[in-house]
C-alpha cells in the first residue's frame, strides 16, 4: 500500500508524553518519520488559545495528531464533570481550529468508545452514535468527544479537509496512569492488587519503593507502617485483601496501546475521509472508525487475570455500592478490519507486559 505521507512530513503529536500520544510517537518513529513535533503541558498549554495559535504560527506543522485529552476513570469522570467537558472541548477547539487556520489538510482525532449510548446494540457499530442516552458517569467527557468527532466531520464536508476520527476502546500500556483515584480500571487494579500482595508478604521495602515512585495523597513511602496501612486502606488495599469498585460483572474490551498506535497510524497513512463516506445520496455521518479487538471479558475475570499475573493469592472483594457504569461495551471492528488492520496483543500478554513495565518504571 502506498502511504499518503513521506518520512520528512512535519507531524505535530499532541499529548506525546501520555499513554496514547507516546505510543503513536514511537509508532511513527518505527516507520521512519523524522520530523515529529511534541510539546509538554509546561511548554504549551493547549487550553490557551493565544499560545496554541502562536505555536502553529511558529512551527507550521503539515499533519496534526490530536491525542491530548483530559482523561480518567469512573470516579474522576463522575466527580470532576465540569473539568472533563470544558477542558476537552477547549483543547479540541484550539487544536482543530488552528490546524484549519494554518492549512493543515490531514489531522487524526483520537476519541473514545464511550461516545456510544449506554444501551447500544452489541457489538457496537459506528452507526450507534447518537441513537440513545449516554452513560451518566462519563456523559460530559463523551459529549466532548462527540463534539470533536463532529467538528472534524463538519470541516471535511464544508471545506474538503481530511480530518479523520478514530474511537479506541479501553486502552492500557506503557506510560499509563496508576493513580489510585484517577486512573482507568486496569492500571488501578494492577497497582491495588500488587500493593495488597506486597503488604501480605510483609515486603515493606517494595511498598515504600512503590509510594516513592508514585506518591499517594502526599505519602511518598517515608511514613510509619501504621500510617501507610491506614492510607492504603482508604483505597481498599490491605494485607492480602483488596476491595475493588463495583460488582465485577460488567463486560469490557481492552486494547494494548501499541496496537492502538499501529491502527491509528495505519488510518492516517492509508485512509481518506472519502473512503469512509456512505453511498451517494445517503446522509454523510458516522465516518469515524472504532479501534478495538472485538473481544471482551468481565471486570471480575480481569481482576483474576491480574491476580494470577502478580502472584496474588489473597482475597478480592467487590464494593457493589459503587456504580458499575455501562454493563457491556464491545465495539464492532468490522470497518477497521475491512481497512486492513487487526490487533496482535491479547489481554493475557498485555497484562503481563504492563505489570512488568509498572514495576520497572
Amino acid at each position: 500500500m502506498k502511504t499518503k505521507l513521506n518520512p520528512s512530513t512535519k507531524i505535530y503529536v499532541t499529548g506525546h508524553r501520555g499513554l496514547v500520544g507516546s505510543a503513536i510517537w514511537r509508532q511513527l518513529e518505527s516507520r521512519g518519520f523524522t520530523q515529529l513535533i511534541g510539546r509538554t503541558h509546561a511548554e504549551l498549554d493547549l487550553l490557551d488559545p493565544v499560545a496554541v495559535r502562536a505555536f502553529f504560527d511558529s512551527e507550521q506543522p503539515e499533519v496534526v495528531i490530536l491525542a491530548a485529552a483530559h482523561v480518567g476513570g469512573i470516579l474522576a469522570n463522575n466527580t470532576y464533570r465540569g473539568d472533563f467537558i470544558y477542558q476537552n472541548l477547549q483543547i479540541q477547539q484550539n487544536v482543530i481550529g488552528e490546524s484549519f487556520r494554518h492549512g493543515v489538510q490531514d489531522l487524526l482525532f483520537l476519541g473514545s468508545s464511550c461516545i456510544y449510548p449506554r444501551e447500544a446494540k452489541q457489538p457496537i457499530t459506528e452507526d450507534e452514535l447518537l441513537t440513545g442516552s449516554l452513560e451518566y458517569t462519563n456523559e460530559p467527557y463523551a459529549i466532548a468527544k462527540i463534539a470533536g468527532l463532529k467538528l472534524c466531520e463538519s470541516f471535511n464536508l464544508q471545506y474538503g479537509t481530511n480530518y479523520l476520527a478514530v474511537m479506541p476502546t479501553n486502552l492500557y500500556g506503557p506510560n499509563d496512569n496508576f493513580h489510585l483515584e484517577n486512573s482507568h480500571v486496569l492500571p488501578a487494579m494492577i497497582r491495588k492488587i500488587y500493593l495488597a500482595d506486597r503488604l501480605g508478604a510483609g515486603d515493606w521495602e517494595a511498598v515504600r519503593h512503590d509510594l516513592e515512585k508514585r506518591p499517594v495523597a502526599g505519602e511518598s513511602g517515608t511514613g510509619s507502617e501504621q500510617a501507610i496501612l491506614e492510607l492504603l486502606g482508604r483505597f481498599g488495599i490491605s494485607p492480602s485483601k483488596v476491595r475493588l469498585w463495583g460488582s465485577g460483572r460488567p463486560l469490557r474490551e481492552f486494547l494494548w496501546s501499541e496496537d492502538m498506535a499501529d491502527a491509528s497510524v495505519h488510518v492516517l497513512l492509508y485512509v481518506d475521509f472519502e473512503d469512509l463516506c456512505p453511498k451517494a445520496g445517503e446522509p454523510i455521518r458516522n465516518c469515524h472508525i472504532n479501534i478495538g479487538t472485538g473481544k471482551e471479558l468481565s471486570i471480575a475475570e480481569l481482576a483474576g487475570l491480574i491476580a494470577e499475573t502478580v502472584g496474588f493469592t489473597g482475597e478480592i472483594q467487590w464494593d457493589s455500592t459503587k456504580p458499575d457504569g455501562t454493563m457491556r461495551k464491545l465495539t464492532s471492528v468490522e470497518k477497521l478490519h475491512a481497512l486492513g488492520w487487526h490487533h496482535e496483543v491479547e489481554i493475557e500478554e498485555g497484562v503481563r507486559r504492563l505489570f512488568d513495565w509498572y514495576r520497572t518504571h
